[in-house]
Formats: structure tokens, C-alpha cells, sequence
């Protein structure tokens, strides 16, 4: 009887640690993974089944400027990148070292090629009273402590659909009450929201769920607001913000939710006063979509707009890319560039000293049948 050779299994390709796996190599196919369906409920429940939006949908996967295999490639490298990033940040660790894994990540999944793919947006790494758009400039000697409660945001582009979502990390239980309504509260409008749902009804329901909550620290009781000048929103092509602003307290926008729209559904706690003001030195900038066109008198800054344009587009860039990109002594030119309304700067948003502030996000997207929360994941 002749032995039956066993064919060598073939191993499937794991992420590495730090992560350096392209994820072409994990996904030969280029069909990436399915985010979490949620059904349409009540007035949309017909679509689910529905012969005419199931060939609609067939259609739009057919098409290359609207496939869903773009956002779902991009939110599969943000789940590798998150997934080694939470087991590795620790206290002790500088923000720059943390930036530093999370970016070289980033960039060495999604194979950054131009602006076909690579970093959505510069990660927020925002601490206690900070709730956004914190990342450390060059020299920053920012440490890490074990009291802190640190707010990951991270983005990934493919093609210019960038999957836009955040999560938040502590090290001791002081403030777990505050993490879980935070996490509850986005979880809320994910669920509630869907085509036609109107934004301000939406915040409604997200402030709902987030003020049931209350922390207590050092025998006081304090109760968790949701941070009323902070939103989610709607997300296009290459433009993180895409016009469409969801609340997080009960409004009265009448703007509906529309079907194929992509949107951020993120949500921020706060036990201090639940507003942010603009605080501290600014990492964040990105070149306005319809800016004007103004004769720029600096050369520096007409060099710096080249570059920009260059290697961002309109994606939202931070002073360490810049860096990176081998431009040096450009804070004038940038600050001009600010001043002539040509690039908007994002300073840090920051709740009254002594507060803290949570936030979780996704990304989801209302398909003609279903929502698809593509960036959902076993960790949140």
C-alpha cells in the first residue's frame, strides 16, 4: 500500500510584535473581514430582506469608488495595531515612544503607499482632563503614570475612507465607572443610530445612557456628563470631518442620518464640568477642503503648502509628520498658512484641571440593508 504523502499544512500568517505584517500577506484575497451587523430596527426593518437594497448593495461593492473592502481593510489594520498597542503601553513609557509604536504599526500593516493608504489622522494620545487631539511634539518629556487615564484615537486610510476609532486605558479602578459609561454610551448610539434617525434625538439617547452613570472617588460622588461641545461625525472621502455633527447631549437638529453615509460614533465622559476649552500647545493641523486661494507672500510657506499637499492632501497631519517628512524650522510658515484660512490647527480640547474624561468610538457605516460597525473587535 503506498503511503499517501501528507501535504505540509500551510501556516496561516500571524501579526508580529511589534506589529510589521502587511496585511496582504495575511489576506491574499483582498476580502477582508466583515465588521459587526447590526439590523436596521422599526420603520427600516424591511431592509434587511429587501430584494431591491441587497442588489443595490451588490452594486455598490461592485463599484470601486464606493467598495466596503477599503474601510474594511483599514479597520482590520486598526484592530492588529490596537490589539498589540493595548498590550504593550504601560506607565513609564513616554507619549512619544507610545505615538512612535502605534504610527510605525500603523504604517507597516496598511502598506503606506502616498495617499492610497497609510494614517488617518495623527493618534490622539490625550490624559486625564485632555479628551482629544493631544500628540506629542518633538521633545515632549511626557511620562505615563499609573493614575492616568489615557484616550487612544487612532486612524487608518485606505483610498481615502478612513476608519476613525478610540479607546481608553487606566490603571487603576478609581475611574472604571467612568470607562464603563462611556463605553456603554457609544455602544447606545451605535445601536440607536441608523438611515433617517434624526442627530439630535440621536444625542439624546447617548446622554441618556452616559448620565446614568456616577464615579466615586475619594468618598465623593460625582455624577458622569457627557461632554456637550465634543461630537461624532459624519466621515468622507480624505475629510475626517464630514459635515454631520452628532451631539452628545439632547438637541434639536432635524439632520437626518442618510443611507451609504459613513459616520464616527464616538463618545466622551466627563466628571468635571462636561465642556472643553481649546488648552496647550497644538500638534494637530490639516489643510481645509475648499480654502481659498490667497497669493501667499512667504516663500516658506508656499514651499511648506507644496508639501503638505504632498504628502497629506487633507488628512490631518501633526508636527512630528512634518518632521518626518524632512521639513525643519516651519512654525512661521505653518502659522501663516493657519492665519491665511489655507490649514485649520486643532489645539488640544481639554475639561477643567482635576476632571477626567473618557471616550470610545467606532466607525460605522449605514449600508442600504444593514449597519455595519466595521471597526468593531473582540476588546471593544
Amino acid at each position: 500500500k503506498k503511503k499517501k504523502k501528507k501535504k505540509p499544512k500551510k501556516k496561516k500568517v500571524e501579526q508580529s510584535d511589534p506589529p510589521r505584517v502587511g496585511l496582504s500577506r495575511m489576506f491574499p484575497s483582498g476580502v477582508y473581514p466583515e465588521g459587526e451587523i447590526q439590523p436596521y430596527k422599526d420603520d427600516n426593518a424591511w431592509r434587511t430582506t429587501s430584494e431591491e437594497m441587497r442588489y443595490n448593495e451588490r452594486m455598490a461593492n461592485e463599484d470601486p469608488e464606493i467598495t466596503y473592502q477599503s474601510i474594511r481593510r483599514a479597520s482590520e489594520v486598526h484592530r492588529q495595531v490596537r490589539q498589540r498597542a493595548r498590550q504593550y503601553i504601560r506607565p513609564g513609557m513616554s507619549l512619544t515612544q507610545i505615538a512612535d509604536y502605534i504610527e510605525d504599526g500603523t504604517r507597516a500593516v496598511v502598506e503606506e503607499n502616498g495617499l492610497e493608504s497609510g494614517i488617518g489622522f495623527p493618534t490622539g494620545l490625550s490624559l486625564n482632563n485632555c479628551a482629544a487631539h493631544f500628540n506629542p511634539n518633538a521633545g515632549d518629556k511626557t511620562v505615563l503614570q499609573s493614575s492616568d487615564i489615557l484616550k487612544v484615537d487612532i486612524g487608518v486610510q485606505v483610498k481615502g475612507r478612513i476608519c476613525d476609532s478610540a479607546f481608553t486605558l487606566s490603571w487603576e479602578p478609581t475611574y472604571d465607572k467612568l470607562i464603563e459609561a462611556v463605553k456603554a454610551a457609544t455602544d447606545t448610539g451605535i445601536r440607536e443610530a441608523g438611515i433617517d434617525v434624526r442627530l439630535g434625538e440621536l444625542g439624546g439617547y447617548i446622554q441618556e445612557t452616559m448620565e446614568s452613570y456616577e464615579v466615586e472617588v475619594d468618598g465623593k460622588v460625582l455624577p458622569v456628563k457627557s461632554i456637550e461641545n465634543l461630537s461624532g461625525h459624519s466621515i468622507g472621502l480624505y475629510q475626517i470631518h464630514g459635515g454631520k455633527s452628532v451631539l452628545l447631549v439632547k438637541n434639536e437638529d432635524q439632520t437626518k442620518m442618510e443611507e451609504g453615509e459613513y459616520f464616527a460614533i464616538e463618545t466622551f465622559g466627563s466628571t468635571g464640568r462636561g465642556r472643553v476649552v481649546e488648552s496647550g500647545e497644538i500638534s494637530h493641523y490639516a489643510k481645509i477642503i475648499d480654502a481659498p486661494h490667497v497669493p501667499l507672500r512667504l516663500t516658506t510657506a508656499k514651499s511648506l503648502l507644496k508639501s503638505i499637499t504632498k504628502n497629506f492632501g487633507t488628512l490631518p497631519f501633526c508636527r512630528r509628520y512634518l518632521d518626518r517628512a524632512g521639513e525643519s524650522k516651519y512654525l512661521l510658515a505653518l502659522n501663516h498658512l493657519v492665519q491665511q484660512g489655507i490649514v485649520q490647527d486643532y489645539p488640544p480640547l481639554c475639561d477643567a484641571r482635576g476632571a477626567m474624561t473618557a471616550q470610545f468610538e467606532h466607525t460605522i457605516l449605514l449600508r442600504p440593508t444593514v449597519k455595519e460597525v466595521v471597526s468593531r473587535g473582540d476588546d471593544y
